[in-house]
């Protein structure tokens, strides 16, 4: 199971850096919306990590420089295998959420949660690039694994 967690981990990380790189190339055909999107979903995954590993963690919706999002990427990725492979993914751990409600969950949802966040707002993406005029980055993952 681990090994599938971490090729997922492995396709979200790669597509994410995809999509950086076809807003980075097009910036001054994109809108703002873009860029809050790749953001959150790259705040996202930081914000997960953390509340995994006991960590400071990001804003769900800051701009982060847009030259170091290729970086964050990097990280959150970084982060999310070592947890998978330093954990018990059956471990449920208790976090709270940026509105302060306590909640418990198992490591493994958490982090199926990252790739499945990541999937739905890189679709968004898409069609905000899509409607700019721009060509939207083929993101299934079975273009991956081909």
């Amino acid at each position: 199971m681990k090994e599938k967690l971490i090729d997922f981990l492995e396709y979200t990380y790669h597509f994410n850096k995809e999509m950086i790189e076809t807003i980075s190339e097009n910036i001054s055909k994109t809108d703002e919306k873009t860029v809050s999107l790749i953001n959150h979903t790259l705040n996202a995954q930081q914000i997960w990590n953390s509340r995994i590993l006991g960590e400071a963690s990001f804003d769900v919706w800051q701009i982060n420089p847009f030259e170091a999002l290729q970086e964050i990427n990097q990280q959150n990725f970084n982060k999310s295998i070592e947890i998978v492979e330093k954990f018990d993914l059956n471990k449920r751990i208790e976090y709270r959420n940026s509105r302060g409600t306590k909640f418990e969950n198992e490591i493994f949802d958490i982090l199926f949660q990252i790739i499945n966040h990541s999937t739905y707002h890189r679709g968004q993406i898409n069609s905000l690039l899509k409607q700019c005029g721009i060509e939207p980055v083929l993101t299934d993952y079975i273009f991956y694994k081909r």
